[in-house]
């Protein structure tokens, strides 16, 4: 090796230093544009937590593939995740810490128990929250101009539920059975008016908790009163203990579920029982359009397994969020709130416009029956 060439080493050394010091600064000028997700990401509920955030990164994945610009910078959006257990006082504290932590915009919360409390959280911090589950009308009725629900709210789901039940299946004798949770009662309760105005009445009103396991005193009043038709406010896991149970119990009752119901973890945890259940779930089939079957194709694709009911509302939440941000060229949650609420976006769940409350317009509720092992949709409501 020449001595010129060894003088010349140290030389390309500072040029490969600046370089990286280089591409590192240029990295660096990013703008990091964070995204709050908040669900139970632990306990019982956690299925459904990772099922919404697998949504939320989705979307933000998506999104910086496009390498996005705001003002002229590059930004790059990341999922800041929060578990709030399902309980609303930690929910309370993790929404604190999102907005403590700089989110400019949260999907979330799961439960409506822990979503009502911790809108208000965001709402005084001006930050928009978007629940793609939390489905208790009380939510959007705080008149909280930061609130948005992409999802049908019970009304609008349990509602065609019980309009169903009384004008479609002719239901004589109707039951309910809820978790006393604020999702669970809400459902029941919208349930139960929408018998009422159908002409119908409930015979007998059950109530459990959400960590129930054995149904067997309910169910043996329920099947005393020689029902027809038994609607409940429960989710997949004790949906299919219920069911069992009533099997075992020898009810021919239809059982009737709200949202939470209709995925493949009620199927193989309630096994030949789960023949003939029904459940009305949220939104229109996913294969009924091309970007529904995308986002399930793809969901598939990414994570190995099916989603359960709410990644694609999650998907979509962040998706218009983010494309919120974009259209008005600002981070700024004040600046592209405006956006989020006078939107027409189109997601993998449908057709995205708010009232002016909050709630999704024009929602759509779908019937589904477990037939031969699998679940088939057999049709949909819709309606503001």
């Amino acid at each position: 090796m020449s001595s010129s060439a060894f003088k010349l080493r140290p030389v390309a050394c500072l040029i490969g230093v600046a370089l990286s010091v280089f591409a590192v600064g240029a990295q660096a000028q990013d703008t990091v544009v964070k995204i709050g997700v908040v669900a139970p990401m632990s306990g019982g509920n956690a299925a459904y937590g990772k099922d919404i955030e697998a949504g939320v990164k989705m979307a933000v994945t998506e999104a910086n593939a496009k390498h996005p610009t705001i003002g002229g910078t590059p930004v790059r959006f990341e999922v800041m995740s929060g578990d709030d257990q399902a309980d609303p006082r930690i929910g309370v504290q993790v929404a604190q810490q999102l907005v403590d932590g700089g989110a400019t915009v949260v999907v979330g919360h799961f439960n409506s128990g822990t979503t009502l409390p911790a809108s208000q959280i965001y709402a005084k911090a001006g930050i928009p929250m978007l629940t793609p589950s939390a489905t208790n009308p009380t939510i959007t009725q705080a008149g909280l101009s930061t609130v948005y629900r992409v999802i049908a709210n019970d009304a609008q789901n349990a509602g065609a539920a019980g309009n169903y039940a009384m004008l479609v299946t002719k239901a004589k004798r109707i039951a309910v059975l809820d978790d006393r949770t604020a999702f669970g009662q809400g459902e029941t309760e919208e349930f139960e008016k929408a018998v009422k105005a159908a002409g119908g009445t409930i015979v007998d009103r059950q109530f459990t908790s959400d960590k129930a396991v054995d149904f067997s005193a309910q169910l043996t009043h329920i099947k005393s009163m020689n029902v027809d038709l038994l609607y409940c406010g429960v989710l997949d896991a004790q949906a299919a203990m219920i069911v069992k149970r009533m099997r075992q119990l020898g009810m021919k009752t239809q059982f009737v579920g709200g949202g939470g119901v209709m995925d493949a973890d009620f199927i193989r945890l309630a096994g030949p029982a789960a023949e003939g259940a029904m459940a009305w779930e949220y939104g229109h089939p996913l294969e009924s359009t091309s970007a529904g079957k995308h986002f399930a194709s793809d969901f598939k694709k990414t994570y190995g397994t099916d989603m359960l009911a709410y990644a694609p509302f999650a998907y979509d939440a962040a998706g218009l969020a983010i494309k919120a941000m974009l259209q008005t060229n600002s981070v700024k949650p004040e600046v592209f709130n405006a956006a989020i609420k006078s939107s027409d976006y189109q997601g993998s769940t449908g057709k995205i416009v708010f009232e002016a409350n909050g709630d999704l317009k024009d929602a759509a509720s779908t019937l589904y029956q477990v037939k031969d092992n699998a679940w088939s949709p057999i049709v949909t409501k819709a309606g503001s």
